[in-house]
């Protein structure tokens, strides 16, 4: 589960479902032919899993969980009470000096979208000091933060503060299904304190290069060059097939714009997971726009409020179905992950993970970049961090790059 990263306080969730490969996998990894990533969007693991611990008959216990202990869920803090409704202290502050505390939700389409951009997200982080986010998050200004900036409040009211709510067993069957069935991570955290895809630039190239938004990330002609290479790059120099399924936007194209010979619409994926022939390394977007027809409707899948995030689930569900009915089942891990929280409350800070006194694998700092065509927000208008690093620049710091 993507609670928050090394450098952000912005949770996420992300479900392992090790398919086929038994408990103790450690020498059954030979085993595996095809990994398939699934990444969705906007959601943090307490606001998916907080109340796991609590689901009727299933295998966990809610924490403080001991080491080893692979039956705790570091969840919501909860009383169950009469047919099984939750109460639960995790809570924040509201603007009204009042305390919300996370309450179940039965809103599947959150309106309008709660607040993840990066000052938005360090605030949640910190309210009152969100330049120091990344080493004292407090996790205290969810409410306050979507209170002043999205989901503005004209009068209160029990629910109203979508930040705190959660699901649970009966909202998400299947993911909760496959969380009691095979594996859940409880610890895993996104890499930006921020949007979509500097979070999904770091999935693919363990770095944003210094890029704070959105909007930056779709890159120049030419696509978007990272020093150190990307994913891509290795499982090409290795010889591993792989591609990038999609529904609307291939995500492989922000650094791969040419490899058209790499990417597919996902009805080859059901096709190929039918008839066995998925890639080594299959990684499938989900549609960032409500262009899919769903029960006669059309949905967009990819969970990011305000869309239903039933749809994404059933989404998800075939996806994993089409590899549970197909040849390729015995031998296939699948992944099922989330860029960032999206505005969604959690109530674990991220640890550190400095690099070497870096924040970022290659050196390059939230703020810099490498292309002057193609600035960061922080050479925006209204930006953050001076930007003067230069693509001879990032070379210097990063001695690999070649």
């Amino acid at each position: 589960m993507l609670r928050y990263m090394a450098s952000v306080a912005a949770a996420t969730m992300s479900v392992l479902a090790m398919l086929a490969v038994p408990a103790r996998a450690d020498g059954n990894l030979h085993n595996v032919k095809h990994i398939v990533i699934i990444m969705q969007e906007n959601h943090s693991f307490d606001n998916y899993f907080g109340a796991l611990p609590y689901a009727p008959g299933g295998p966990y216990h809610s924490g403080p969980c001991a080491a080893n202990d692979h039956s705790c869920v570091d969840g919501l803090t909860c009383t169950v009470g009469s047919g099984g409704a939750l109460t639960c202290n995790n809570s924040n502050a509201d603007d009204d000096g009042s305390t919300v505390y996370s309450f179940h939700d039965s809103n599947y389409c959150p309106a309008p979208d709660l607040q993840h951009d990066w000052p938005g997200s360090h605030h949640e982080a910190n309210w009152a000091d969100p330049s120091e986010a990344l080493f004292e998050t407090l996790n205290n200004g969810f409410v306050l933060e979507n209170d002043l900036t999205e989901q503005l409040d004209t009068a209160e009211s029990a629910t109203d503060d979508d930040t705190m709510g959660f699901y649970n067993q009966a909202d998400l069957p299947f993911y909760y299904q496959l969380a009691e069935t095979f594996a859940i991570d409880d610890r895993y955290f996104c890499p930006v304190i921020g949007p979509t895809f500097p979070n999904r630039s770091y999935a693919m190239a363990a770095t944003s290069f210094g890029h704070l938004t959105t909007a930056e990330i779709f890159p120049p002609p030419g696509g978007y060059q990272p020093i150190t290479g990307t994913i891509f790059d290795l499982l090409d120099e290795y010889g591993v097939s792989w591609t990038n399924f999609y529904q609307d936007l291939p995500t492989s194209f922000i650094f791969h714009p040419q490899s058209y010979s790499n990417v597919a619409p996902i009805s080859a994926f059901f096709a190929e997971a039918e008839a066995g022939t998925l890639p080594q390394v299959s990684f499938v977007d989900p549609s960032f726009f409500p262009d899919q027809v769903i029960n006669g409707g059309l949905f967009e899948t990819d969970e990011h409020p305000p869309f239903d995030i039933r749809a994404g689930e059933y989404r998800v569900w075939q996806l994993v179905n089409a590899v549970r009915n197909g040849p390729n089942w015995k031998d296939t891990i699948i992944f099922i992950t989330y860029d960032e929280h999206g505005g969604f409350y959690d109530h674990v800070p991220p640890p550190p993970a400095s690099q070497g006194g870096a924040l970022s694998p290659d050196g390059i700092n939230p703020g810099q970049c490498e292309d002057l065509s193609n600035p960061p927000a922080s050479e925006q208008p209204g930006g953050g961090a001076q930007c003067t690093i230069s693509a001879s620049d990032a070379a210097r710091i990063c001695p690999g790059f070649t």
